[in-house]
Protein backbone atom coordinates (compact mmCIF):
# COMPACT_ATOMS: atom_id res chain seq x y z
CA UNK A 1 0.00 0.00 0.00
CA UNK A 2 1.58 3.10 -1.24
CA UNK A 3 2.32 6.27 1.77
CA UNK A 4 0.19 8.97 0.99
CA UNK A 5 2.12 11.05 -1.17
CA UNK A 6 3.54 14.48 -1.03
CA UNK A 7 0.81 17.43 -1.79
CA UNK A 8 2.11 20.61 -3.08
CA UNK A 9 1.15 22.74 0.10
CA UNK A 10 3.61 20.64 2.47
CA UNK A 11 6.67 21.97 0.32
CA UNK A 12 4.95 25.09 0.79
CA UNK A 13 5.31 25.05 4.74
CA UNK A 14 6.85 27.65 6.63
CA UNK A 15 9.96 25.70 8.49
CA UNK A 16 9.64 26.76 11.90
CA UNK A 17 12.68 28.51 13.77
CA UNK A 18 13.59 25.50 15.66
CA UNK A 19 13.48 23.50 13.24
CA UNK A 20 16.87 25.09 11.91
CA UNK A 21 18.52 24.83 14.97
CA UNK A 22 21.53 22.75 15.13
CA UNK A 23 21.90 18.92 16.43
CA UNK A 24 24.53 18.05 18.41
CA UNK A 25 26.25 14.76 17.18
CA UNK A 26 29.33 12.73 17.18
CA UNK A 27 32.00 12.64 14.79
CA UNK A 28 32.32 16.47 15.99
CA UNK A 29 35.87 16.19 16.21
CA UNK A 30 37.04 19.54 15.17
CA UNK A 31 35.31 20.78 18.38
CA UNK A 32 37.30 18.21 20.35
CA UNK A 33 40.77 19.80 19.03
CA UNK A 34 39.84 23.18 19.08
CA UNK A 35 38.86 22.54 23.11
CA UNK A 36 42.24 19.93 23.64
CA UNK A 37 45.11 22.03 20.97
CA UNK A 38 48.03 20.22 23.47
CA UNK A 39 46.03 16.79 23.42
CA UNK A 40 48.51 14.01 22.39
CA UNK A 41 48.03 12.71 18.54
CA UNK A 42 46.54 11.02 16.61
CA UNK A 43 43.14 11.59 17.90
CA UNK A 44 40.83 8.33 18.95
CA UNK A 45 37.43 9.50 18.33
CA UNK A 46 34.76 7.31 20.24
CA UNK A 47 32.49 8.92 19.56
CA UNK A 48 30.55 7.85 16.51
CA UNK A 49 29.78 3.90 16.87
CA UNK A 50 31.80 3.13 13.76
CA UNK A 51 33.71 -0.19 12.84
CA UNK A 52 37.22 1.05 13.51
CA UNK A 53 38.02 -1.64 10.96
CA UNK A 54 36.76 -0.84 7.70
CA UNK A 55 36.12 -3.25 4.98
CA UNK A 56 39.43 -3.48 2.75
CA UNK A 57 37.94 -2.38 -0.45
CA UNK A 58 40.10 -2.41 -3.58
CA UNK A 59 41.17 0.12 -5.67
CA UNK A 60 38.97 1.53 -8.78
CA UNK A 61 38.92 1.70 -12.23
CA UNK A 62 39.19 5.38 -13.16
CA UNK A 63 35.74 5.25 -14.75
CA UNK A 64 34.38 5.12 -11.43
CA UNK A 65 35.14 8.56 -11.01
CA UNK A 66 35.60 9.91 -14.43
CA UNK A 67 32.04 8.75 -15.30
CA UNK A 68 28.58 9.16 -14.41
CA UNK A 69 27.37 5.71 -12.59
CA UNK A 70 24.94 3.13 -15.01
CA UNK A 71 21.89 2.29 -14.51
CA UNK A 72 23.00 -1.17 -14.57
CA UNK A 73 25.38 -0.60 -11.83
CA UNK A 74 22.92 0.90 -9.56
CA UNK A 75 20.86 -2.01 -10.15
CA UNK A 76 24.19 -4.51 -9.21
CA UNK A 77 23.96 -2.68 -6.10
CA UNK A 78 20.54 -3.18 -5.25
CA UNK A 79 20.74 -6.81 -6.17
CA UNK A 80 23.68 -7.10 -3.85
CA UNK A 81 21.80 -5.20 -0.99
CA UNK A 82 18.55 -7.32 -1.65
CA UNK A 83 21.09 -10.48 -1.21
CA UNK A 84 22.73 -9.40 1.91
CA UNK A 85 19.40 -8.17 3.55
CA UNK A 86 17.60 -10.73 2.70
CA UNK A 87 15.06 -9.44 0.43
CA UNK A 88 12.93 -11.05 -1.61
CA UNK A 89 11.94 -8.36 -4.05
CA UNK A 90 14.99 -6.07 -5.01
CA UNK A 91 12.32 -3.15 -6.54
CA UNK A 92 11.51 -3.17 -2.08
CA UNK A 93 15.01 -1.27 -1.94
CA UNK A 94 16.41 2.20 -2.37
CA UNK A 95 20.13 3.11 -2.40
CA UNK A 96 20.58 6.41 -0.90
CA UNK A 97 23.80 8.90 -0.22
CA UNK A 98 23.32 7.79 3.70
CA UNK A 99 20.52 6.86 5.52
CA UNK A 100 20.63 10.74 6.95
CA UNK A 101 19.32 11.58 3.47
CA UNK A 102 16.40 9.29 3.63
CA UNK A 103 15.61 10.54 7.18
CA UNK A 104 15.31 14.00 6.24
CA UNK A 105 12.87 13.28 3.03
CA UNK A 106 10.25 10.34 4.68
CA UNK A 107 8.51 12.98 6.23
CA UNK A 108 7.52 14.33 3.09
CA UNK A 109 5.67 11.27 1.75
CA UNK A 110 3.00 12.19 4.50
CA UNK A 111 0.95 15.04 4.62
CA UNK A 112 1.32 17.41 6.96
CA UNK A 113 0.47 17.71 10.25
CA UNK A 114 0.64 14.03 11.36
CA UNK A 115 0.80 12.51 14.64
CA UNK A 116 4.79 11.06 14.94
CA UNK A 117 5.34 9.07 17.78
CA UNK A 118 9.03 8.47 18.50
CA UNK A 119 10.44 6.04 20.88
CA UNK A 120 13.34 8.06 22.34
CA UNK A 121 15.28 9.45 23.76
CA UNK A 122 17.08 8.87 20.55
CA UNK A 123 18.68 9.81 17.62
CA UNK A 124 17.46 13.80 17.36
CA UNK A 125 17.24 14.19 13.69
CA UNK A 126 14.11 12.36 13.45
CA UNK A 127 12.51 14.29 15.63
CA UNK A 128 14.18 17.08 13.99
CA UNK A 129 13.66 16.10 10.45
CA UNK A 130 9.19 15.30 11.39
CA UNK A 131 9.25 18.85 13.06
CA UNK A 132 10.96 20.90 10.01
CA UNK A 133 8.23 19.27 7.82
CA UNK A 134 5.41 20.46 9.81
CA UNK A 135 4.31 17.19 11.65
CA UNK A 136 3.64 17.02 15.25
CA UNK A 137 6.10 15.39 17.14
CA UNK A 138 6.04 13.16 20.28
CA UNK A 139 8.54 11.44 22.48
CA UNK A 140 7.56 8.26 23.92
CA UNK A 141 9.28 5.96 26.10
CA UNK A 142 7.18 2.48 25.25
CA UNK A 143 5.47 1.73 22.36
CA UNK A 144 2.75 1.05 24.41
CA UNK A 145 2.01 4.92 24.25
CA UNK A 146 1.99 5.58 20.85
CA UNK A 147 -1.62 6.93 21.07
CA UNK A 148 -3.34 7.99 17.83
CA UNK A 149 -0.15 8.71 16.18
CA UNK A 150 0.16 8.18 12.13
CA UNK A 151 3.39 7.82 12.27
CA UNK A 152 5.68 5.79 14.51
CA UNK A 153 9.69 5.56 14.55
CA UNK A 154 11.52 2.96 16.23
CA UNK A 155 15.59 2.70 16.42
CA UNK A 156 16.99 -0.63 17.09
CA UNK A 157 18.53 -1.39 18.40
CA UNK A 158 18.05 2.82 19.82
CA UNK A 159 21.06 4.83 19.70
CA UNK A 160 22.42 6.31 22.20
CA UNK A 161 20.98 3.72 24.87
CA UNK A 162 21.76 0.27 23.11
CA UNK A 163 18.24 -1.08 24.21
CA UNK A 164 16.18 -3.94 21.69
CA UNK A 165 12.49 -3.77 20.66
CA UNK A 166 12.06 -7.56 20.00
CA UNK A 167 11.01 -7.77 16.31
CA UNK A 168 7.37 -9.29 17.67
CA UNK A 169 6.57 -5.82 19.15
CA UNK A 170 7.24 -4.16 15.84
CA UNK A 171 5.09 -6.34 13.77
CA UNK A 172 2.39 -5.49 15.87
CA UNK A 173 2.69 -2.01 15.58
CA UNK A 174 3.28 -2.39 12.04
CA UNK A 175 -0.06 -4.12 11.33
CA UNK A 176 -1.80 -1.86 14.02
CA UNK A 177 -0.76 0.98 11.47
CA UNK A 178 -0.99 -0.71 8.54
CA UNK A 179 -5.08 -1.14 9.38
CA UNK A 180 -5.21 2.68 9.87
CA UNK A 181 -3.19 3.92 7.13
CA UNK A 182 -0.43 4.80 8.95
CA UNK A 183 4.04 4.52 8.70
CA UNK A 184 6.10 2.17 10.84
CA UNK A 185 9.88 4.09 10.48
CA UNK A 186 12.45 1.13 11.85
CA UNK A 187 16.03 2.84 11.55
CA UNK A 188 18.55 0.06 11.95
CA UNK A 189 21.37 1.80 11.61
CA UNK A 190 23.45 -0.14 14.25
CA UNK A 191 21.55 -4.01 13.44
CA UNK A 192 24.09 -5.49 11.18
CA UNK A 193 26.20 -7.08 13.79
CA UNK A 194 22.32 -8.59 15.15
CA UNK A 195 20.78 -9.86 12.29
CA UNK A 196 18.23 -11.46 14.44
CA UNK A 197 16.62 -8.22 15.52
CA UNK A 198 15.97 -7.03 11.75
CA UNK A 199 12.61 -6.67 9.85
CA UNK A 200 14.38 -6.25 6.95
CA UNK A 201 13.80 -9.88 5.52
CA UNK A 202 10.13 -9.84 6.38
CA UNK A 203 9.36 -5.90 5.99
CA UNK A 204 5.61 -5.47 7.20
CA UNK A 205 3.22 -3.48 4.74
CA UNK A 206 3.29 -0.05 6.15
CA UNK A 207 6.69 0.04 7.11
CA UNK A 208 10.24 1.45 6.29
CA UNK A 209 13.10 -0.10 7.16
CA UNK A 210 16.24 2.07 7.59
CA UNK A 211 19.81 0.28 7.01
CA UNK A 212 23.42 2.19 7.31
CA UNK A 213 26.19 1.08 5.46
CA UNK A 214 29.30 2.95 6.87
CA UNK A 215 28.89 1.81 10.35
CA UNK A 216 29.44 -1.64 10.44
CA UNK A 217 31.12 -1.34 7.06
CA UNK A 218 33.57 1.29 8.58
CA UNK A 219 32.93 3.56 5.68
CA UNK A 220 31.04 5.97 6.87
CA UNK A 221 32.84 8.72 4.77
CA UNK A 222 31.48 6.48 1.36
CA UNK A 223 27.79 8.04 2.37
CA UNK A 224 25.54 5.02 1.83
CA UNK A 225 22.36 3.89 2.88
CA UNK A 226 19.05 1.97 2.24
CA UNK A 227 15.53 2.07 2.58
CA UNK A 228 13.28 -1.22 2.58
CA UNK A 229 9.42 -1.44 2.31
CA UNK A 230 6.70 -1.50 -0.43
CA UNK A 231 7.84 -1.28 -4.11
CA UNK A 232 5.56 2.00 -4.49
CA UNK A 233 6.86 3.32 -1.71
CA UNK A 234 10.47 2.77 -2.60
CA UNK A 235 10.09 4.24 -5.73
CA UNK A 236 8.61 7.55 -4.53
CA UNK A 237 11.78 7.96 -2.43
CA UNK A 238 14.23 7.09 -5.33
CA UNK A 239 12.52 9.98 -7.49
CA UNK A 240 12.69 12.39 -4.44
CA UNK A 241 16.35 11.37 -4.09
CA UNK A 242 16.86 12.03 -7.85
CA UNK A 243 19.11 10.64 -10.50
CA UNK A 244 22.45 9.85 -9.94
CA UNK A 245 22.56 9.93 -6.08
CA UNK A 246 24.43 7.77 -5.40
CA UNK A 247 28.33 8.42 -6.80
CA UNK A 248 30.30 5.68 -9.02
CA UNK A 249 32.85 5.21 -6.23
CA UNK A 250 29.99 3.90 -3.19
CA UNK A 251 28.42 1.32 -6.07
CA UNK A 252 31.23 -0.22 -6.75
CA UNK A 253 32.57 -0.23 -3.13
CA UNK A 254 28.97 -1.29 -1.50
CA UNK A 255 28.72 -4.08 -4.28
CA UNK A 256 31.69 -5.52 -3.31
CA UNK A 257 31.22 -5.52 0.28
CA UNK A 258 27.49 -6.16 0.80
CA UNK A 259 28.12 -9.24 -1.28
CA UNK A 260 31.32 -10.62 0.57
CA UNK A 261 29.52 -13.15 3.43
CA UNK A 262 32.88 -14.17 4.57
CA UNK A 263 34.28 -10.75 5.97
CA UNK A 264 30.97 -9.78 6.68
CA UNK A 265 30.40 -13.26 9.21
CA UNK A 266 34.20 -12.79 10.41
CA UNK A 267 33.33 -8.81 11.53
CA UNK A 268 30.56 -9.62 13.49
CA UNK A 269 32.47 -12.12 15.35
CA UNK A 270 35.27 -9.92 16.03
CA UNK A 271 32.63 -6.91 16.74
CA UNK A 272 31.34 -9.11 19.35
CA UNK A 273 34.53 -10.23 21.00
CA UNK A 274 36.19 -6.24 20.84
CA UNK A 275 32.49 -5.52 22.49
CA UNK A 276 32.71 -7.84 25.36
CA UNK A 277 36.75 -6.24 25.78
CA UNK A 278 35.17 -2.89 26.09
CA UNK A 279 32.89 -4.03 28.59
CA UNK A 280 35.36 -5.23 30.71
CA UNK A 281 37.60 -2.61 30.32
CA UNK A 282 34.56 0.01 31.01
CA UNK A 283 33.52 -1.78 34.32
CA UNK A 284 37.28 -2.52 36.06
CA UNK A 285 37.08 1.12 35.85
CA UNK A 286 34.35 1.39 37.72
CA UNK A 287 31.91 2.77 34.68
CA UNK A 288 29.24 -0.04 34.29
CA UNK A 289 27.92 0.24 30.90
CA UNK A 290 24.05 1.04 30.98
CA UNK A 291 23.60 0.33 27.61
CA UNK A 292 25.54 -2.48 24.98
CA UNK A 293 25.89 -2.92 21.32
CA UNK A 294 28.55 -4.66 19.25
CA UNK A 295 29.54 -1.14 18.01
CA UNK A 296 28.94 1.41 21.00
CA UNK A 297 28.51 1.48 25.09
CA UNK A 298 26.71 3.73 27.27
CA UNK A 299 27.71 4.73 30.41
CA UNK A 300 26.26 6.72 33.41
CA UNK A 301 28.69 8.46 35.57
CA UNK A 302 28.23 11.60 37.87
CA UNK A 303 31.22 12.61 36.76
CA UNK A 304 30.81 12.50 32.76
CA UNK A 305 31.55 15.69 32.23
CA UNK A 306 34.96 15.61 33.93
CA UNK A 307 35.42 12.38 32.45
CA UNK A 308 35.06 13.42 28.61
CA UNK A 309 37.04 16.09 29.87
CA UNK A 310 39.92 14.56 30.87
CA UNK A 311 39.47 11.33 28.15
CA UNK A 312 39.69 14.70 25.41
CA UNK A 313 43.37 15.98 27.12
CA UNK A 314 44.33 12.62 26.31
CA UNK A 315 43.17 12.49 22.85
CA UNK A 316 40.49 10.82 23.35
CA UNK A 317 37.03 11.71 22.03
CA UNK A 318 33.51 10.61 23.64
CA UNK A 319 29.88 11.35 23.01
CA UNK A 320 28.43 13.96 25.35
CA UNK A 321 24.85 14.71 25.74
CA UNK A 322 23.54 18.01 26.44
CA UNK A 323 19.96 16.69 27.78
CA UNK A 324 21.47 13.74 29.76
CA UNK A 325 24.79 15.36 31.33
CA UNK A 326 25.72 11.77 33.19
CA UNK A 327 25.73 10.25 29.98
CA UNK A 328 28.71 8.82 27.90
CA UNK A 329 28.66 6.77 24.76
CA UNK A 330 31.73 5.18 23.71
CA UNK A 331 32.71 3.41 20.59
CA UNK A 332 35.39 1.25 19.76
CA UNK A 333 38.69 1.89 19.93
CA UNK A 334 41.01 0.50 16.73
CA UNK A 335 44.63 -1.10 16.99
CA UNK A 336 46.10 -2.07 20.11
CA UNK A 337 47.75 1.48 21.09
CA UNK A 338 44.41 3.20 21.18
CA UNK A 339 43.20 0.32 23.97
CA UNK A 340 46.07 0.52 25.72
CA UNK A 341 45.63 4.24 25.71
CA UNK A 342 42.02 4.11 26.18
CA UNK A 343 42.55 1.84 29.23
CA UNK A 344 45.41 3.26 30.82
CA UNK A 345 43.04 6.94 30.87
CA UNK A 346 40.36 5.36 32.09
CA UNK A 347 41.91 3.37 34.65
CA UNK A 348 43.75 6.70 36.18
CA UNK A 349 40.78 8.44 36.09
CA UNK A 350 39.15 5.91 38.61
CA UNK A 351 42.06 5.80 40.94
CA UNK A 352 41.86 9.53 41.27
CA UNK A 353 37.98 9.47 41.36
CA UNK A 354 38.70 7.36 44.27
CA UNK A 355 41.40 9.19 46.44
CA UNK A 356 38.90 11.99 45.85
CA UNK A 357 36.11 10.03 48.04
Amino acid sequence: MPITALKASVCSLPVPTASIARVHHGGNLDEAIAAHPNAPKPWIDLSTGINPTPYPFPSLPSDAWSRLPTATQEHDLIEAAARCYGVDNPAGIVASPGTQALIQIIPKLVKAPAEVAILGPTYAEHAHCWNASGHRVRIITSLTDIGQANVVICVNPNNPTGAMTPPASLHNIAQHLHDTDGLLVVDEAFADTMPEISLASACPPGTLVLKSFGKFYGLAGLRLGFAIGASSTCSQLKAMLGPWAISGPAIQIGKRALSDDVWRQETIQQLIRSRDHLTQLLTSAGMKPIGITPLFQLISHPQAAQLAATLGASGIHVRTFEDHPTWLRFGLPGPDSAWLRLQRVLQTFAQTAHQET
